[in-house]
């Protein structure tokens, strides 16, 4: 919207000043028509050739007040470069411009180039990169990485405790693209992906309401990231853009992320992390709910669903049983523990006169 403001601004001006100048009684003259048409056509050409040349390059919104003093700093110099060079055509092709003829061109090539160097400035938001000759100096990051969220780790809803309980001190960053693809899950005809859409929402506007949590949704559009095909390709550049740490509960995009360069903050990888190690040996209890993919394999799954892989309990789904830990698996995408059969839980109970236990962890096991 501020945008469009400047160019309504810029449209105001660039007609009244040829106006003005299009009607002093100097330019009006007979002997003088080929200064006024100068006038007219010069204007109006410079006027126009920008106009279009700015709707026609991608957009990008205004991020600073500082960019537009910026970028009229730099028009004015370029301008006053550019000025003997309209002295120099006028003598080498024998227009014989009146001196008025020449300031009002002067003046409307000034205000075509303050309103183009402006005009790239904020669509360069505060990106703004001065080229060398194989030299490229990078943006500064000032404080903490932003965080960047993605859909997976809205959704799942850890992130928001992790911030309350102040292990992230960074800033939150959802871009805009994530939040429209939030709405778009939300809105799905599939009731388990409404579902879980509508918790994303849920989740985020819990977070903004958090005085503790620092968030932002960012509306800034860049040509490079809006170009990217996908979500997770979109992610990616703007993530490295803004030199943050992407966070993502998604293996893949782990995986797509860590091969560009780009820290990733996997969620999944913190909980694993946090997880208390299970020593081979050890004892624990498992109820047995679905058979494994090899023969004579059982599955079971602790209360914080842990995976776990029983030799020997395929023929007793439904049971719980008292396992001893052979083995363990940590991935990015879960925990596996691997263990052998020893036994009935509920037996073991009944034979020691102890209450029955829930399924969980026990002494390891002596022979």
């Amino acid at each position: 919207m501020l945008l469009w403001v400047f160019r309504f601004i810029f449209i105001v001006i660039i007609v009244s000043v040829l106006f003005v100048n299009a009607s002093s009684l100097t330019l009006t003259r007979t002997e003088n028509s080929s200064s006024w048409w100068a006038v007219v056509i010069g204007g109006m050409g410079m006027a126009v050739f920008v106009f279009l040349l700015d709707l026609m390059t991608p957009k990008r919104k205004l991020s600073a007040l500082a960019g537009v003093f910026f970028g009229l700093l730099v028009g004015v110099l370029i301008s006053g470069a550019l000025a003997p060079v309209i002295q120099m055509v006028d003598s080498s092709y024998g227009l014989n411009l009146t001196p008025d003829a020449l300031t009002a061109i002067k003046t409307m090539l000034g205000i075509c180039i303050c309103y183009l160097t402006i005009s790239v400035v904020m669509r360069t938001k505060d990106d703004v990169r001065f080229v060398v000759p194989y030299v490229e100096f990078d943006k500064q990051t000032k404080g903490a990485r932003p965080l960047v969220l993605d859909t997976s780790a809205i959704i799942d809803g850890r992130v928001a405790d992790l911030c309350q309980n102040r292990l992230f001190d960074a800033p939150l960053v959802v871009p805009r693209f994530v939040l429209n693809e939030l709405q778009l899950i939300a809105d799905s005809a599939d009731k388990l992906k409404r579902n879980r859409g509508r918790r994303g929402l849920d989740i985020l506007n819990k977070m903004q309401s958090d005085p503790a949590i620092e968030i932002e949704i960012d509306d800034t559009s860049v040509p490079e990231v809006d170009e990217a095909k996908g979500v997770d390709q979109k992610l990616v550049m703007f993530t490295k853009g803004c030199n943050g740490r992407l966070a993502t509960t998604d293996y893949n995009l782990t995986k797509v992320a860590q091969v560009r360069s780009v820290d990733v903050v996997n969620i999944n990888d913190m909980a694993n992390s946090l997880k208390v190690v299970a020593l081979p040996g050890e004892g624990m209890d498992v109820r047995i709910v679905k058979p494994g993919e090899e023969a004579d394999q059982g599955i079971g799954y602790l209360d914080d669903g842990t995976m776990i892989v029983v030799e020997g309990a395929r023929n007793k789904i439904g049971r719980v049983v008292q396992i001893s830990v052979t083995s363990s698996l940590q991935t990015s995408a879960g925990k596996m523990i691997f263990g052998k059969f020893e036994g009935f839980a509920d037996e073991a109970d009944a034979e020691s006169g102890a209450a029955r236990r829930p399924p969980g962890r026990r002494p390891p096991y002596r022979r």
